[in-house]
């Protein structure tokens, strides 16, 4: 969440201090004026230098991923904080807390006792509580897309059955800026939602239906909490630790109980189908704002099987340094596709073009407009040009049938004397299909996308430097 306020605060020109455990995370990710600060709210003297200087402070720690008591590391964090907040004359802290009536879990406990020990202990709060968030890095969110995507068939307990009030993360972000301007000066707890009720069950039948799948529940009378965190953890293991805990909140009916919230600010929040479309939207905005080899770097060691996740999409790279300036590494891949063909095995793609053809896709008859020129819309082969800037960087999205989307970018940038080469792939695979369909040809890929680069690098200029480094797949 913090992620996604830190922009929109930027943007409004306010002037901001982040607190983070591992602030070397965040190098690069907000503008030169945004501070990043080392700290922890289970350390009390970490906090006095974050916290001088500062009006309002946002609150978005919780535990849940703790091994010991994530109840009582939340209290005190969250005890640590408020003290240290008031003595340091800090005049506000905005708080996200979630929704919840008379009989709460231990997760969504400790989520409105966090609210209750900041007001207690510090300065004013206004806190907002919310149902499910709809938005990429919502843990209930992405637990939805994980189970929709790889499950056809799923068996349900009770739960899937429970009421919620899900709001979008935009939504949530316009209330967390509004909290700024609160004129009350008493500490308040606003609920906070869209305008639909709709079950845990709902949500996954609207996300199947926006990504183009089709999905059986079953629904079973036997399927207890503790069965369901377990068979949570199979299914989605990302979140095995934390899903003991959470899914317990999945039982507590979370809607909005009064209209406070908008009567005291003006945000009218999107339809559960509206925000489950905008967040699609955000996350492909996001992808092609993003440096996906970067993305992949940024994880550390790439698994030897299959690449790296980067929310629920699958990406890849290679990488080789050629000894040649930008413009003349850059020059194949211009010409990339076509007659010129694609530096190894074209017969391969021919194949692959002829295929798609017989299943009713684009295949590999539109070649290229031109030999050499190239702009963004542009069709190539089967796939169409996405992005292009001269003598750094081509994306591709591919137009060929297959059970998920796809991208293949290349980039091109200074290394000292020479050039550095970074082709990235992406899969965004659809259901089970997808992933059968991404790990099932991995042998192939790897193959052809590792000669590939090599026929680049070579095309560009003498040999290559190295060969490619990590090097996976594209579909």
């Amino acid at each position: 969440m913090g992620g996604r306020l830190v922009p929109t605060l930027e943007a409004r020109g306010y002037r901001i201090r982040c607190l983070a455990r591992r602030p070397e995370y965040l190098t690069g990710r907000f503008r030169a004026g945004t501070e990043v600060v080392k700290g922890d709210v289970l350390n009390p003297e970490s906090l006095v230098s974050a916290l001088d200087g500062v009006h309002t402070a946002y609150y978005f720690v919780h535990s849940m991923g703790a091994s010991g008591d994530f109840e009582e590391q939340d209290r005190a964090g969250a005890r640590n904080f408020a003290r240290t907040a008031r003595e340091r004359g800090v005049r506000r802290i905005i708080y996200l807390g979630g929704l919840g009536g008379r009989e709460l879990s231990a997760h969504l406990r400790s989520r409105q006792e966090v609210g209750a020990v900041l007001a207690a202990e510090g300065p004013q709060v206004v806190e907002f509580r919310a149902s499910i968030v709809i938005g990429s890095g919502s843990l209930s969110f992405e637990m939805i897309r994980a189970l929709v995507n790889k499950l056809p068939v799923m068996v349900t307990p009770g739960w899937v059955r429970t009421p919620t009030q899900p709001i979008a993360i935009d939504d949530v972000i316009a209330y967390l800026v509004c909290g700024l301007e609160f004129a009350g000066e008493e500490s308040a707890v606003f609920e906070i939602g869209g305008p639909d009720r709709i079950s845990y069950g709902g949500l996954m039948h609207e996300y199947a239906r926006q990504i183009g799948v089709r999905r059986l529940m079953v629904p079973v009378p036997f399927l207890t909490t503790r069965l369901s965190s377990l068979w949570l953890g199979l299914v989605t293991p990302l979140y095995a630790r934390v899903g003991r805990k959470l899914i317990g909140s999945l039982r507590n009916k979370t809607v909005v109980h009064g209209s406070a919230a908008l009567r005291t600010f003006g945000v009218r929040p999107l339809s559960v189908r509206q925000a489950i479309a905008r967040a699609l939207e955000a996350e492909d905005r996001e992808m092609a704002a993003t440096r996906w080899s970067d993305a992949v770097s940024s994880g550390g060691k790439a698994s030897a099987w299959g690449g790296r996740r980067f929310g629920s999409r699958l990406v890849d790279r290679q990488q080789i340094e050629v000894p040649v300036a930008p413009g003349r590494a850059f020059a194949p891949i211009q010409r990339i596709g076509g007659r010129q063909g694609w530096y190894f095995a074209t017969w391969l793609w021919v194949l692959r073009g002829f295929l798609d053809l017989v299943v009713g896709g684009v295949g590999m008859r539109r070649g290229r407009r031109h030999p050499v020129d190239l702009r963004p819309g542009d069709p190539l082969d089967f796939w169409r040009v996405e992005a292009w800037e001269e003598n750094r960087l081509l994306r591709l999205c591919a137009e060929m049938k297959m059970p998920g989307r796809a991208w293949l970018q290349f980039e091109v940038e200074p290394a000292g004397e020479r050039s550095r080469i970074t082709q990235t792939a992406v899969f965004d695979p659809v259901g089970l299909g997808g992933l059968v369909y991404w790990y099932g040809l991995y042998p192939i890929h790897w193959l052809i996308f590792r000669r590939m680069l090599r026929g680049v690098a070579a095309r560009g200029g003498s040999s290559a430097s190295s060969e490619p480094a990590n090097a996976r797949s594209l579909p």
